[in-house]
C-alpha cells in the first residue's frame, strides 16, 4: 500500500469537484471562507475549474470534464493534496475516466472527501494501491470554528496526529443553512456505540487493513470492471479486512439488500470487524427491521466485532478513516479508538 507524504506547511491543496461542487449556498460562502482559512494557516491553493460549477447532472460538470480536472490535479506535481467540494449523485459516471493507471504511477497525495467521493477514495485503495481519506469536503472546513472531527482531519493530512478517538455528541438536526452559512455542528445527541460479538468483558480489539465506504455508492460498483476486492483481500489477506461502511440514501432495506449483495459477491473474505457509521436512515424501522439488524442480521455469520453508530460519514461528526490503511482498533466502556500504522 502507497501512502502518500503529510502536508508540510507552506504546501499547496487542490480543489476538485468530480462531485457536486460549492456552486449553491451555503457552500459557495462555506468555499470562500475556507480558502481564506487555509490561506491564513500559510497554505497555497490549486481551484479547478469545475469547483463552483453546475453543469452536470449530479456532478458539477460532464463526467469527462470532472475526471479531467481530477486527473490533472493529482498529477500536477504543484499540488500536495487534495480536497474534494463535495459529495454528489453520480460520481459513478466520471470512474471509467479516471486515469487510475497514471495515479498508481504518479507520486501518492492524500485526496480527502466522503459520500460520493467513495468513488475515488475506495478505488484509489482497490484500483491503484495507494491510500485515501474518507473524511469531511472542503465546505466543513469553511465553518467558523473547527469542530474537534474537521481539525483532527487536518492534523491527519498534516502528519500531527495518527490515533483518533470517537467524539461526545453527534449532530441529528444541522442548524447550517443559507442565512447561517458558517455555522458549525449541531451536536445534541450523546454517543452511544453498540457493539457486537465481543470478547468476555464486552471490550474487542483488533488490527487489519481498512476498506469501505458509502454503501449507496460501494453497491453501484460492484460487479463492474472496476471491482477488484478480491483481488485487493487476496493481496492482503496476511492483514485481514476491517470494514469501515455507513449510507446515505438507503433505507433500512436498501442497506440489508446492499450487504446481501456485497456478501455474496465475495467481498467479505478475510474480514476482521465491521465499523459502521450512523445512516442516513438512523432511527427509522420499517415491518420490524432497525438499521442495528439491517446490518447484523447479515454479518452476523463471520462472527468478527460489529461496532455501530460510530462517527463515520453522514451524520456528523465524522473520524478520518483511511481507506487501504492498516489500524488497531480499540473499544471498550463507550469508548472508540483508532490508531493508524503505516506499512
Amino acid at each position: 500500500m502507497r501512502y502518500p507524504n503529510f502536508l508540510k506547511g507552506n504546501g499547496t491543496l487542490g480543489f476538485v469537484a468530480p462531485s457536486l461542487g460549492c456552486a449553491t449556498e451555503p457552500y459557495i460562502q462555506c468555499f470562500e471562507n475556507a480558502k481564506n482559512t487555509f490561506s491564513k494557516l500559510g497554505y497555497h491553493y490549486i481551484e479547478g475549474p469545475n469547483c463552483s460549477a453546475a453543469l452536470g447532472i449530479g456532478i458539477s460538470n460532464t463526467p469527462q470534464l470532472c475526471a479531467k480536472e481530477l486527473n490533472e490535479t493529482y498529477l500536477n506535481p504543484e499540488v500536495d493534496a487534495i480536497i474534494s467540494c463535495g459529495g454528489g449523485e453520480m460520481m459513478c459516471e466520471v470512474v471509467p475516466f479516471i486515469r487510475f493507471d497514471q495515479i498508481a504511477a504518479s507520486k501518492a497525495k492524500w485526496y480527502v472527501g466522503y459520500s460520493d467521493n467513495t468513488n475515488f477514495t475506495f478505488l484509489s485503495a482497490v484500483m491503484a494501491d495507494t491510500a485515501a481519506l474518507y473524511a469531511p469536503c472542503v465546505s466543513d472546513f469553511g465553518m467558523e470554528t473547527w469542530h474537534p472531527a474537521v481539525q483532527d482531519t487536518f492534523d491527519f493530512i498534516t502528519g500531527k496526529k495518527d490515533c483518533f478517538h470517537n467524539y461526545d455528541k453527534w449532530e441529528i438536526d444541522k442548524i447550517k443553512d443559507e442565512d447561517h452559512p458558517l455555522v458549525g455542528y449541531n451536536p445534541t445527541e450523546p454517543t452511544v456505540i453498540k457493539g457486537f460479538h465481543l470478547d468476555s468483558s464486552n471490550q474487542a480489539h483488533f488490527s487489519g487493513r481498512l476498506l469501505g465506504g458509502c454503501l449507496d455508492c460501494l453497491a453501484v460498483l460492484c460487479g463492474t470492471d472496476f471491482d477488484m476486492v478480491k483481488d485487493f483481500n487476496e493481496r492482503y489477506k496476511e492483514d485481514g479486512i476491517i470494514w469501515f461502511l455507513e449510507a446515505c440514501d438507503l433505507n433500512v432495506f436498501g442497506i440489508r439488500r446492499v450487504l446481501w449483495q456485497l456478501k455474496n459477491a465475495g467481498w467479505f473474505e478475510h474480514v476482521k470487524g465491521f465499523l459502521i457509521g450512523r445512516p442516513g436512515c438512523y432511527g427509522e424501522e420499517f415491518f420490524g427491521l432497525n438499521h442495528y439488524h439491517a446490518f447484523t442480521d447479515l454479518l452476523d455469520e463471520f462472527e468478527v466485532p460489529i461496532l455501530m453508530d460510530l462517527d463515520i460519514g453522514h451524520k456528523p461528526p465524522m473520524m478520518p478513516m483511511v481507506c487501504g490503511g492498516s489500524a488497531d482498533i480499540v473499544f471498550e466502556d463507550n469508548s472508540f479508538s483508532i490508531h493508524y500504522t503505516f506499512h
